[in-house]
């Protein structure tokens, strides 16, 4: 597996959406483009009842933004497009009908900490650690915040946002209400999912359809709130602080 791709298949009204990028699952614009329209497709397809948002291979379930974008931004127009991918991503799962149930494998940082956030029921195994790792390259996680924020409220986001160099651990992340259930092995993880997706898709559609109304309450400004912090991200990427930091880990 060398391709970045975003795939999606239908199993007993299941529909299943892969990402994969092999620079540990990062994500360039391109493919935050295509998961957004896949989303929102699956969304409005009648043979889904329920999706499951999982990620390529057997480790790491999302390394965040694409590094080798993030050096190359080079005017605040250029950066506010790169970090609406984040934007666009999050508002489709929010917007989507459907329950998302987030599949979470191994390790994510910064931006994948924002997708797993938003999905609306979330399982990961016990190596699916966090971190939001922005403040380390002199952003922060503005984009992906308020998604973060909803599932590990304002002291458990604003935690691990400022100590961006320390990962933590599943066990503390399902504590804090991001993970629903942790399992031991990825095999485990895999039956959990499927199981009770296909068991939700037993549910009655429109009740499911107005409960994720009911649960995303409060959240009809994140259009333009997250249009706005995409731009705060986009100005502080061509900081000189972050210039020379990005520098250095290239």
């Amino acid at each position: 597996m060398n391709k970045a791709y975003v795939k999606q298949h239908i199993e007993n009204g299941v529909g299943y959406i892969e990402f994969f990028h092999p620079a540990h699952n990062s994500l360039p614009g391109d493919i935050l483009a295509k998961l957004a329209n896949t989303i929102t497709e699956a969304g409005n397809n009648d043979k889904i009842k329920v999706i499951v948002l999982k990620s390529g291979g057997d480790r790491t379930f999302c390394a965040g933004a694409s590094f080798n974008e993030l050096i190359n931004i080079d005017d605040e127009a250029t950066g506010k497009v790169f970090f609406s991918g984040f934007a666009n991503v999050i508002n489709a799962m929010r917007k989507c009908p459907k329950f998302i149930i987030g599949r979470v494998q191994g390790k994510t940082v910064g931006g994948g900490v924002g997708v797993a956030s938003a999905t609306d029921y979330c399982m990961a195994t016990k190596y699916a650690s966090i971190k939001l790792s922005e403040l380390n390259v002199g952003i922060g996680p503005f984009v992906v915040g308020p998604a973060v924020e909803r599932k590990l409220g304002l002291s458990g986001m604003s935690q691990i946002a400022i100590d961006a160099n320390s990962f933590y651990s599943a066990e503390w992340a399902k504590n804090k209400g991001l993970y629903a259930q942790v399992f031991d092995t990825t095999e485990a993880l895999d039956e959990g999912v499927r199981t009770f997706a296909e068991h939700l898709c037993t549910y009655n559609p429109e009740a499911m359809r107005e409960m994720k109304k009911m649960f995303w309450t409060g959240t009809e400004d994140w259009d333009d709130l997250l249009a706005e912090r995409a731009a705060i991200s986009g100005r502080l990427v061509l900081s000189e602080f972050t210039k020379e930091t990005l520098k250095r880990f290239k």
